[in-house]
């Protein structure tokens, strides 16, 4: 006779409690007073990189998670360049004569801008007053006249801007000045043109480097055709002499990155239609076009200033999601964007990051003259960041969670009356955000409750399981029991998914659909097909569903309804299964457990309720206190289990049993029961002579 008897593992107090030891801000080595960015060693690596290299295409996409130092990565990383000032240039637009919609630009050393510029007012100033001084002597103003004098007053310009495109352009002005001699053949010096004739022959300086001292480095944080390529003023209904293009240019913020660095977010950009090409040109050429995108062609038909060559270094920040649209939507990408600097939201917790984390916390404490805060206080801030980070064995790279969490528990320090942070004031920080967000939370345990939704925690049910899902609202999540329900009858249809027939079933949740039927296959119908028509439901959930992590629960399910075996409704499953059987970890752990701990707590469940987990998600395990407490009482069960067989003993305390020799499963036996349900199945819907 076959031996029945099972073993079963489940978590001690010791082994579900996990936290730091105030101690640990003593052992962990030195704590830098102003830490820089901890814990990205490689995205470090591929700024550096990147911002060495000055070939063509050599552009970074910075990629992460808001919060983990992206930002401030970047100000360090191009601070070690900032000296560099070689390639700052000035930038302005003067008027062309002979093609007045197609401004001129023009680039000076850092400082010669505004030089030109007021050497160009300076020659206006004493051109009228010359004109002026001849008209009241009654001297005749003629095409001659006008060119030599000209020549005259702008002998020192010409002799300072030896550049080709100014040198022209004093030549232009000269004829220019032939041209209009008509408008001084006045009889008296108060008829003479007014000062807007005499605009056409100043600067427009948009980009002026006197007093910069470091490589300029724009955040564009809303980039559009305006705040990127800069603007054009619309011209009036009325378009004469007086109107000047050049004088109607703004400068963008590409215009300002000049010589430096611009940072651009990645999904701002792709909001705006046609923003990405135009910026794919820029890239591509080197040269800005500056152009309105908003005007309509009638009111900006023929204004194109000339392109201005820019040399610059352009940060793309982003997600990963976004990065990999772009690289899968345009073939080019790559070639504008070499080198990928990947921010990670997570970092091993060794001595070192451990002590950048208590560094940046004191440095936060300091700066924002928060409460003092105590060892206590940061072995718990740094439980909440293996909390965020989902391991025992990692921390948190977004430093910015716990500078909120310290802040917050500034507050309620306060609002308690302490002198100082300390772990009681940090649990009490983190019990109110969550009571704060609850609301969602309590109504779902309300429904619960009151028999809205039907959900059964004690007795046992056949074909039902209690799985445990996570529900996410804006920067909380927490977790809630759901029921999975499983029908059996003959058929060949296989297992339907009743979520993907309603269209609520995402991809990754099918697939993990057709992994059971595969399960079935490979651990049962080895000498006889699988003749089955199953349908499989999460109930009472309108909601799409996707993720694999409910795959074991549904087989859990599945396996009760073909062979007839009531499973207990105290235990709650969680976990993915592959074709093997294996459990496979799962996220949100620490949420599920939690949420279906309060459901029992609410409901005042003494039945040893527990939980199913997979093995691999031990080190993932930083639970609150009060499950700990509970679990030292024995009134709550962690069971973690490595396979199908395992989970399937401790929900129907009756042994799973392995093949003999024969190939046979034991007598009285789980699999042997589901095995000979599915060949009576198989019998059922074989076609009849």
């Amino acid at each position: 006779m076959a031996d029945l008897r099972f073993s079963r593992r489940e978590l001690t107090a010791d082994e579900a409690r996990f936290t730091y030891s105030p101690s640990i801000v003593e052992s962990c080595g030195p704590i830098p007073e102003h830490p820089a960015i901890i814990g990205q060693p490689r995205a470090m690596r591929a700024l550096e990189m990147g911002l060495s290299i000055p070939g063509k295409g050599y552009n970074i996409f910075v990629s992460g998670d808001p919060g983990t130092g992206r930002s401030t990565a970047i100000r360090l990383a191009t601070a070690t360049y900032a000296n560099d000032i070689s390639q700052l240039r000035d930038i302005a637009f003067i008027h062309n004569f002979r093609h007045p919609d197609t401004p001129v630009a023009v680039t000076f050393r850092p400082g010669e801008g505004k030089a030109f510029v007021l050497a160009m007012k300076n020659f206006v100033t004493r051109l009228r007053q010359e004109i002026a001084k001849r008209l009241a002597q009654s001297d005749r103003i003629d095409s001659p006249t006008l060119s030599t004098l000209a020549h005259t007053l702008l002998t020192d310009i010409t002799e300072k801007f030896t550049d080709t495109t100014i040198q022209t352009h004093m030549h232009h002005i000269q004829q220019d000045l032939a041209e209009h001699a008509y408008l001084f053949d006045q009889d008296s010096p108060q008829e003479m043109p007014n000062g807007s004739f005499f605009l056409r022959y100043s600067v427009n300086l948009l980009i002026d480097h006197e007093l910069t001292d470091a490589r300029p480095l724009v955040f564009e944080s809303h980039p559009t055709f305006a705040n990127l390529f800069g603007s054009l003023d619309a011209p009036g209904e009325t378009r004469d002499e007086r109107y000047l293009p050049f004088l109607s240019i703004h400068a963008g913020s590409l215009l300002r990155a000049a010589g430096g660095y611009i940072v651009i977010s990645a999904e701002e950009m792709l909001t705006v239609e046609g923003l990405w090409e135009a910026f794919k040109r820029f890239l591509t050429t080197s040269a800005l076009v500056i152009q309105n995108a908003t005007l309509s062609p009638s009111r900006s038909a023929g204004i194109r200033p000339e392109p201005v060559p820019l040399s610059l270094k352009v940060l793309l920040v982003g997600s990963e999601d976004s990065y990999d649209a772009f690289c899968e939507h345009d073939p080019d990408f790559l070639k504008l964007f070499k080198v990928s600097a990947e921010f990670d939201y997570t970092m091993p917790a060794t001595t070192e990051n451990i002590a950048g984390c208590i560094g940046f916390v004191r440095m936060i404490e300091s700066e924002e003259h928060l409460l003092p805060i105590d060892a206590t206080a940061i072995a718990e801030l740094l439980r909440f960041s293996a909390l965020a980070a989902e391991s025992r064995d990692e921390l948190t790279t977004q430093l910015s969670l716990l500078a909120d969490l310290l802040r917050e528990s500034d507050y309620w320090a306060k609002t308690m009356g302490v002198a100082a942070i300390d772990k009681e004031v940090v649990l009490r920080a983190i019990q109110e955000r969550d009571y704060v967000s609850s609301v969602t939370e309590n109504r779902i345990f309300d429904e619960i409750a009151s028999g809205e939704m039907i959900i059964a925690l004690d007795g046992h049910k056949t074909g039902v399981v209690n799985g445990l899902a996570v529900l996410d609202r804006g920067p909380s999540s927490f977790g809630t029991p759901t029921v999975i329900s499983a029908t059996v009858a003959p058929g060949n249809e296989g297992i339907v998914n009743i979520e993907h027939e309603a269209g609520l079933s995402g991809e990754i949740h099918d697939k993990g659909l057709l992994i059971l039927e595969g399960y079935l296959r490979k651990r049962y119908a080895r000498n006889f097909p699988l003749s089955i028509y199953s349908g499989i439901c999460f109930e009472q959930s309108y909601a799409e569903i996707d993720g694999d992590s409910a795959s074991s629960s549904e087989l859990y399910a599945l396996l009760s309804a073909i062979g007839e075996i009531p499973v207990k409704q105290n235990i709650a499953v969680t976990g993915s299964v592959n074709q093997m059987g294996e459990l496979q970890p799962v996220g949100g752990i620490n949420e599920k457990i939690t949420g279906f701990y309060h459901v029992c707590e609410r409901l005042k469940l003494k039945n040893h309720p527990g939980v199913i987990i997979p093995v691999q998600n031990i080190k993932s395990l930083i639970l609150p206190y009060e499950i700990i407490e509970a679990i030292e009482r024995k009134e709550f069960h962690i069971y973690p289990v490595q396979t199908i067989d395992e989970g399937m003993q401790i929900l129907t305390d009756r042994l799973a049993g392995s093949r003999n020799q024969k190939g046979n499963f034991p007598p009285d036996t789980l699999n042997r029961a589901i095995e000979d349900r599915l060949k009576d199945l198989f019998e059922i819907s074989r076609p009849q002579n």
